[in-house]
């Protein structure tokens, strides 16, 4: 099976949730496990939220999610073109937070590589970023 989208939303935080569940519905016809749907709902939420929470600090701009199926593989896209990240390495590792007065857990690309089989940040400042996701779903004999 082959099928792809693309949907662009504001970047407020209403729309994390809204991410998660088109990303549901549009990898459904794979017929998930409930643990590959979670693994990629809360990949793509924290995907969302960082395009949200760190691409537009003061302003609201666009978040774009891109999906495709590839047969048994499911290929996502999140992207902003917001501030970008200065230090990608440091913003990679875990417990780095830009913003610890709003107890950030510095945990969401940490996240994002635990629940997905590849993962790549892409960033530039003043341009915004891009985190490309790669999750197999298994297929069980019936």
């Amino acid at each position: 099976m082959n099928n792809k989208m693309t949907i662009k939303f504001d970047s407020i935080s209403q729309n994390e949730a809204f991410a998660r569940n088109v990303i549901a519905s549009f990898i459904l016809p794979l017929n998930p496990s409930l643990s590959e749907l979670s693994d990629i709902k809360t990949a793509v939420s924290e995907a969302v939220t960082n395009a949200i929470v760190h691409g537009y600090p003061d302003t609201v701009g666009d978040v774009t999610m891109s999906a495709e199926i590839k047969d048994t593989e499911v290929h996502i896209s999140i992207s902003d073109s917001g501030i970008g990240i200065d230090n990608l390495d440091r913003a990679l590792e875990p417990f780095f937070t830009t913003k610890p007065e709003e107890e950030r857990s510095g945990m969401g690309f940490t996240i994002i590589k635990t629940f997905m089989d590849e993962v790549k940040v892409t960033s530039k400042i003043n341009s915004g970023t891009t985190v490309n996701m790669v999750k197999s779903i298994c297929k069980v004999a019936v």
